[in-house]
Order: C-alpha cells, then sequence, then structure tokens
C-alpha cells in the first residue's frame, strides 16, 4: 500500500464517488453508503451531457442526497474523492480506471473488466480488445468469503458478478474439500429482470417477461468463463461447468441449483457441516436446513445455502439478491475491508 492510501485508510472519513450513476446498481451503492457512518459521497458521475439531479434520476433518494450527476474529468473526479466505485458498463471502466489508479485513488469496480486473467478469454466472451491487460491476472477478485486477505490491501478490487457470487459461493466450499467432482457440474440459475440492468430492453419489457420464464444466453453466457477461473483458482484444479441462466418475471434475486456428481458416498449432514466450517467466519454466508428463497435474502447482502443428496446427485441450492450481495453490497464489503472498518459495516438492516 502507498503511503497515499495509508493516509486515507487512518481518516475517520472516506470520500467516495460513483461513476455511471443512473442504473439500478448504484443506486443500492448509494443508498448503502447514505446509512456507512465513515463515509460522505461527493462525486457522482454520467456520461450524459446535462447534469441531471441525483433525485430526478433515482426519486427513492428525494431529501437523501443533494448531488447531481456531472460528466467530470478524471482531474475533477480525483480532486474530490478518495475511492471510486466504477459502476459503467464493460469495456467503459478499463478506459478510466487506469487514470483514476495513478492518481492515488482506490477503485473497487463492478463491470467484467478486470474480473477474467487472460485477455484473450476477455476479448473472446465480452468482444472488446483489453486496454489495460497487464492488471489482468493481478488484480483481486472482490468475493470476500473466497480472498479476504487480498482484498485489505488492494489498490483495485474486481467487484463479482452476481450469477457467479451465487455459483462461487455454493460451490467452493465442497470442491476445495474434495466432496465433488470438478467437471459435469450444471447450474441452473434464475434472475430478477434488475438484473439486465436499467437500460430498456425488448425482453426485459413487462408484457414481454411477465408471466413468463425463459432461458437466454444458453453456452454464452459471460459469466461462465468467470466461474471457472475462480473455481479453478481456489479449489486447485481445473473446473468446468455448464451454466444455464433464466430471466424470471421479478424485479431482483437470483436462484441457483447446482448439480454435482460426489467423489464418494456423501450424506446432507456430511455436506452441510463441510459447509459450515467453511463460512464459519462468513457473516453473510447462512448455511440453512430448509430449501431458500429469494425472498429470504431481497434487500439484504445473505446468501442462503443448502445441499441435498438424492439419487446418487449432490444440489446446492443458492439464493442472493442479485443487487445487493451481487454487486452493490459486496462492493461495500470490499471496501470495508480496503478501509479497515467492520466488514458489516452498513450491510445489516
Amino acid at each position: 500500500m502507498t503511503g497515499d492510501f495509508a493516509q486515507v485508510r487512518s481518516r475517520s472519513m472516506v470520500n467516495v464517488g460513483i461513476l455511471g450513476a443512473t442504473g439500478y446498481t448504484a443506486l443500492e451503492l448509494i443508498k448503502i453508503l447514505l446509512r456507512h457512518p465513515e463515509v460522505k459521497i461527493t462525486a457522482l458521475t454520467t456520461r450524459q451531457e446535462d447534469t441531471p439531479h441525483i433525485q430526478a434520476i433515482h426519486p427513492s433518494l428525494h431529501g437523501r442526497l443533494d448531488l447531481r450527476c456531472e460528466n467530470l474529468t478524471t482531474e475533477e473526479l480525483v480532486s474530490r474523492v478518495d475511492c471510486v466505485f466504477c459502476a459503467l458498463p464493460h469495456a467503459a471502466s478499463m478506459s478510466v480506471i487506469p487514470d483514476v489508479l495513478a492518481s492515488g485513488c482506490r477503485v473497487v469496480d463492478l463491470s467484467a473488466d478486470y474480473r477474467l486473467s487472460d485477455p484473450g478469454v476477455y476479448e473472446e466472451w465480452y468482444g472488446h480488445v483489453h486496454t489495460d491487460p497487464t492488471r489482468l491476472g493481478t488484480t483481486i477478485y472482490g468475493l470476500p468469503e473466497i480472498w479476504k486477505e487480498g482484498i485489505r490491501e488492494a489498490e483495485l478490487i474486481a467487484n463479482p458478478g452476481c450469477y457467479t457470487s451465487a455459483s462461487i459461493l455454493g460451490l467452493a466450499p465442497l470442491l476445495c474439500h474434495a466432496d465433488i467432482e470438478p467437471r459435469g457440474i450444471h447450474i441452473d440459475a434464475k434472475s430478477g429482470a434488475s438484473g439486465a440492468g436499467r437500460a430498456p430492453k425488448l425482453t426485459t419489457l413487462f408484457a414481454e417477461c411477465n408471466e413468463s420464464v425463459s432461458a437466454y444466453s444458453v453456452g454464452s453466457h459471460r459469466h461462465t468463463p468467470e466461474i471457472d477461473q475462480v473455481l479453478s483458482q481456489k479449489s486447485g484444479q481445473p473446473v468446468e461447468v455448464v451454466f444455464t441462466p433464466h430471466l424470471m418475471p421479478m424485479d431482483r434475486g437470483i436462484h441457483a441449483t447446482i448439480y454435482a456428481k460426489p467423489t464418494r458416498e456423501v450424506t446432507e449432514d456430511e455436506l452441510l457441516n463441510v459447509m459450515r466450517d467453511f463460512y464459519k467466519d462468513a457473516p453473510f454466508v447462512r448455511v440453512v436446513d430448509h430449501l431458500p428463497g429469494t425472498k429470504d435474502v431481497s434487500g439484504t447482502n445473505y446468501c442462503d445455502i443448502t445441499v441435498r443428496v438424492t439419487r446418487g446427485t449432490v444440489i446446492i441450492l443458492v439464493c442472493i439478491d442479485n443487487l445487493i450481495k451481487g454487486a452493490a453490497g459486496v462492493a461495500v464489503q470490499n471496501f470495508n475491508l480496503m478501509y479497515g472498518f467492520d466488514e458489516t459495516t452498513a450491510l445489516i438492516v
């Protein structure tokens, strides 16, 4: 950690900025940070030419935050902030983050631009040449339950994707304990419409998705290589998953049902105990006996997990809120670790 970062860490109040403040994730991020006792939001950005007030973009913030969204230069931004939450789209993040880091600010990036280790894999799955490839493979992946210590000293955090968070949290304990085979894993995941973002899309219009369930990006979803990479690194063996996402007619939430083959004869109680031991120091992972539902975690940073064994198959069921534990909540969890605050600050509701 540089001297500048150490000085910021020693202060009680941290000035933060949010790049791309108009989306659903940014709204949840703002709401969490507004109740953080050690944070002051000092900059919000938009790529629009005008400077709309944040209350006009997110009416639920009326009377809570008096800031406009501005199209700031890097110099203007870094003069106001110590840390930046980057909620820009993929490919847009890597165009601004190097300059922000060079100014001495720390960054939590909520896009996928720094999650993958191989620039070739990034180009294959995201369709863009990576313009900051030297940071790939060295940037800390911001899933605190997996790599907490690396997060504390990081200048740049690659915040995980929502589907990936649910999948990795469900699979990591049993892969690391060698209870399930690393190949032949099938992830059947469902997400609310907010997972597609706020920009209008035909498939997420009310008349299109209401009273309907549909699969999408079958065999080609961009979170697939992220899941494979992180689980392979964590478990020390090549992991390969088949990932199939579905759009559900609900606002928010992710439910993942994961199927894996056991490496030996196992019981549900044994696997639940492995899960509980793995997450004994993880305040936001709840290993439960019942079958979890998305309403159990809605609006929270919790991840609920359980396991069943039937007909020679291990079935892992995971629920998170895609906008909180899958995005804004874990971003603040990472921020808390970076600045030496209690991991749960502003996240217990």
